[in-house]
């Protein structure tokens, strides 16, 4: 939902246009870019209800400029999805579906998920994987606080270090059980790659992406 993984999403969706329909071809979109301060704020005050009417709202006004389909352009904030379907009439197009679709399509059924705290502990992101048949693994506890706040203190303010990226990685190697990797918050690709990892990685900010480009072109 940061102005980074925003610039992201519009990269990739421009580009998987341009490799699908070739030449000067690019999407048709419309885009409610938010000021994240304070639904940054709303989540770490646990006010839920305030952030799903932010998102709602923005909803309503992106439907009511012909918006087809909705996607919320965050893995995070996929907790307040159920209210911001409620809140307009054309679907809703989960993160989480076409991260589960991705994993499968890997071969793979016992991802690790490195992602916010929010993301990471509460149930909404896992049980809705669970239902697609893929069982999500976490980092431990003092993992998930420093994941956390290098979400938030580095890559949400366009910060990418070295050192944090190091740290990530041995995170994610520490994790011998699972069978790949969910990039489960929209900035975690700004600090790693597929190429730094020996396991397939599921970049749920590509992947939500391509569900969008599948929808609009489909």
């Amino acid at each position: 939902m940061s102005a980074e993984s925003t610039t992201l999403y519009y990269q990739a969706m421009n580009r998987i246009v341009r490799e699908r329909l070739g030449g000067l071809h690019s999407i048709e979109l419309l885009m409610w870019s938010v000021d994240f301060a304070p639904i940054a704020q709303m989540q770490a005050d646990g006010d839920w209800q305030a952030a799903g009417e932010a998102l709602a709202r923005a909803a309503a006004r992106l439907e009511l400029a012909g918006a087809e389909a909705i996607m919320i352009g965050a893995n995070t904030m996929h907790l307040v999805a159920d209210q911001v379907q409620a809140a307009v009439s054309v679907p809703l197009i989960h993160i989480a579906d076409a991260t589960a679709d991705a994993v499968k399509a890997a071969g793979c059924s016992r991802p690790l998920l490195v992602a916010t705290r929010f993301t990471m502990e509460k149930a909404f992101y896992r049980d809705r994987l669970k239902t697609h048949g893929v069982e999500a693994m976490i980092p431990s506890d003092a993992q998930r606080e420093r994941l956390h706040a290098i979400i938030y203190d580095e890559l949400c303010q366009g910060v990418i270090s070295a050192a944090s990226k190091a740290e990530v990685l041995a995170m994610i190697a520490a994790a011998a059980d699972a069978d790949c990797v969910i990039f489960g918050c929209t900035e975690i690709g700004l600090l790693l790659s597929p190429e730094d990892l020996d396991r397939p990685v599921i970049d749920t900010a590509l992947v939500h992406a391509q569900a969008g480009v599948d929808f609009a072109l489909g």
